[in-house]
């Protein structure tokens, strides 16, 4: 006996297509975070006095970001290729790691602006003319520099 109906799944809807052609079901559901703790309840961005950002999570703990932390931890696609290769310079030539040179001066980066992406995330405008990292609320407790969360990582 033929099965009357089939299913169709397509990513996170699913659809139930009865032996008459007709939909019988239509079921959608959204993911859920799978972290809960990279729900914010408070974000305070401090653009104006430089002091960086404030956030206390759903489940009370509290981070503070510098925007010099933030801009060194850019999850951008430049940054992050910035970073594999100085790491892949560093393990290739040891000496390259510890070397006595003195870096080139740049000054601190500052904020000079800060937009809300959706519900999601936050971007950041530095003076440095960088502003493609969007910082995702699970992206910025997963560099948490508490000295609780960076034990936790290790």
């Amino acid at each position: 006996m033929p099965n009357p109906a089939t299913l169709f799944s397509f990513g996170f809807c699913a659809v139930k297509v009865m032996a008459d052609g007709f939909l019988k079901n239509l079921m959608v559901s959204m993911p859920l975070p799978i972290d809960q703790r990279g729900k914010p309840a408070s974000v305070k961005i401090h653009v104006s006095s430089g002091r960086g950002v404030d956030i206390v999570w759903a489940d009370g703990h509290a981070s503070h970001y510098d925007f010099v932390y933030l801009r060194d931890h850019c999850p951008c696609a430049t940054c992050n290729d910035e970073r594999i290769k100085k790491e892949s310079l560093a393990e290739s030539s040891p000496a390259f790691a510890s070397s006595p040179a003195l870096p080139m001066f740049k000054a601190k980066p500052r904020a000079q602006s800060a937009t809300p992406v959706g519900q999601y995330a936050i971007q950041l405008s530095f003076s440095d003319g960088h502003s493609t990292g969007i910082y995702s609320y699970d992206h910025l407790r997963s560099i948490c520099p508490c000295a609780e969360c960076a034990a936790n990582r290790q």
